[in-house]
């Protein structure tokens, strides 16, 4: 029996082994909605918004490595999709959207609702086209496919709302062929990064997510140069545990160890990174850099060498032409930097810290009403949470305490907005992470302003009964914008936020609700949280003057600050 179009993107969808569709259900979509009502083995997760449902696809496609699939409507429903689906394709996540449009026949006629999606996702999607007959099926959907697999983008395919019910006359098989080649560069090449790198007394490595398949090259080719080891936020994951040669992120979010290790070493290698900061890079250094992607090569900071290929590869054909380093000086000095910044940061995290003179001290500066530190919260999760954990975080403060307090031990896993930075994604995809783990414990550092803009998507957890553990930094503020601006010189304006009882909403809705205002409470509040069956959110009232002070300050961000605080003390006489 010939299958329709909406059918044979559904069945080829689960070939793929695609489990979960996400999405807003819409007029237009509904052949591809009752397709896949009809089918086992595929879920149609109905999400409250169709943002929220992006992030969930990028969020299972990052972790699985796989294609995500989500689906909007059309019009509206489909520009909805737009900030997950740039998440997506920041990250290099292959997503699919199938989006719905208005009758073929209508198509062109400024018809209700109707928008151009080709035009639309331009920007955003390595594959974008719209569904005309059915006999251009399954080809454009493998074409789709295939670009985003391969490309490690989002491909948005266009089914008129029309069309979705129509039999194919000739209905075929559907045929990706996904295979990808593994390639490094030729010895030559190498050789002369070799060369670069065996002449340096001092290198450091700067350790990025596209290194993390090459662990053990990584780990053998620092022990072989004596090399401390900076990482990207995304590299936590692969490269934090059980590695004595990292010293920790550099950047804003960073430490004085990593930044040290940057600004005294003779070579840089970068491996498996597009860090964005030019001004954390070392000056007057030699680098040599090592990417899958070639136009990464030099986008950051001018490159001696640069290595187009596998870092897996590469660095197994380069490891035998690097000389073994004995001199420890510049590793052992990293380390001992970075061992001390840890212990300093671990004293402030613990709840008895404001009892000592030290913290009393401090707290006249900046928590005067001893709220709860961010600091703590976060240590408290990393001590609780399962070496299986799957955690996510929003942009903004919460990822500076995630990256400074949770160490990604065991199999822990890590996602979140780390190249796009928006708000609002840690909730939506630890939905897609539970979805896609659903015996894992999933920890979601939400930012108070992030979890208020998709707070709906709550009721999708409730709906699907996920055991998501929604972990709240409510300070009351858009910190890192308040922040930024106090750097600035800046009174803060307009970060204040008029929170409701975060756990009371979460109650209201059928989640359990647990809301922390004494700092005595915290280790009891967040052990109960993790411990808990089901949905949880804690609700956690934290200092909204807390200072996470870079790992490289400048004198004009420390007067900028005072400069800010003497403005916002002091009644404005202006106007």
């Amino acid at each position: 029996m010939a299958r329709t179009v909406a059918h044979v993107i559904v069945d080829s969808l689960k070939e793929l082994g695609v489990q979960h569709v996400f999405g807003v259900v819409g007029d237009a979509l509904n052949p591809l909605t009752d397709a896949i009502r009809t089918t086992d083995g595929l879920e149609w997760v109905g999400c409250r918004h169709e943002e929220a449902a992006a992030f969930a696809a990028g969020a299972q496609s990052q972790l699985s490595g796989t294609l995500g699939v989500c689906m909007g409507t059309v019009g509206p429903g489909s520009v909805h999709l737009l900030n997950g689906l740039y998440d997506a394709a920041k990250s290099r996540a292959p997503v699919l959207a199938i989006c719905g449009q208005v009758p073929l026949a209508e198509i062109g006629s400024d018809y209700f609702q109707e928008v151009d999606n080709d035009l639309l996702f331009r920007d955003v999607a390595v594959y974008r086209a719209t569904v005309t007959s059915p006999e251009q099926m399954p080809r454009m959907l493998e074409s789709a496919v295939r670009a985003a697999i391969s490309q490690g983008g989002v491909a948005v395919l266009t089914v008129p709302g029309d069309l979705g019910d129509q039999e194919l006359t000739e209905d075929r098989p559907t045929r990706f062929a996904l295979d990808r080649a593994v390639t490094r560069p030729d010895d030559p090449a190498l050789a002369e990064a070799a060369e670069l790198l065996n002449s340096a007394s001092r290198v450091t490595l700067l350790v990025g997510r596209g290194a993390r398949d090459a662990r053990a090259e990584v780990l053998r080719t620092a022990e072989r140069l004596t090399a401390p080891m900076v990482l990207t936020l995304k590299a936590k994951e692969g490269f934090e545990d059980g590695n004595a040669f990292q010293v920790g992120q550099t950047g804003l979010i960073g430490n004085p160890a990593a930044a040290h290790a940057l600004d005294h070493g003779e070579a840089l290698l970068m491996l498996g990174t597009d860090f964005p900061y030019r001004d954390w890079y070392p000056k007057d250094c030699k680098v040599v850099q090592i990417d899958t992607r070639e136009e990464n090569l030099g986008r950051r900071v001018p490159v001696d060498v640069g290595l187009s290929g596998d870092v897996g590869a590469t660095l197994r054909a380069l490891l035998p032409l690097l000389e073994e380093t004995s001199d420890r000086t510049h590793l052992d000095d990293a380390r001992e930097r970075f061992t001390q910044w840890q212990e300093g940061q671990q004293r402030l995290a613990d709840p008895a810290h404001e009892r000592r003179w030290t913290g009393k001290l401090r707290a006249v500066l900046d928590n005067r009403d001893h709220q709860i530190r961010p600091e703590a919260l976060a240590a408290a999760v990393d001590a609780y949470a399962a070496d299986d954990a799957v955690f996510t975080s929003d942009t903004g403060m919460a990822t500076v305490w995630l990256s400074r307090f949770v160490t990604m031990r065991g199999s822990r896993r890590l996602i979140g907005s780390y190249n796009l930075g928006s708000m609002a994604n840690a909730m939506p995809q630890a939905l897609g992470a539970q979805l896609w783990a659903p015996d894992r414990q999933i920890v979601a550092f939400c930012g108070d302003g992030g979890l208020s803009m998709l707070l709906g998507d709550l009721m999708t957890i409730k709906t699907y009964r996920l055991p998501v553990k929604l972990v709240v930094f409510d300070n009351r503020r858009l910190g890192m914008v308040k922040l930024e601006q106090e750097q600035a010189g800046l009174p803060e304006f307009g970060t204040e936020l008029d929170n409701p009882d975060f756990a009371a909403v979460a109650t209201a809705l059928g989640i359990t609700g647990i809301r922390v205002t004494d700092p005595a409470d915290l280790h009891d509040s967040v052990r109960r949280a993790l411990e808990t069956p089901g949905p949880v959110l804690l609700d956690v009232l934290t200092n909204p003057e807390e200072v996470a002070v870079p790992g490289k300050p400048t004198v004009s961000q420390g007067w900028g600050f005072a400069i800010a605080k003497v403005k916002e003390i002091l009644p404005s006489r202006e106007g």
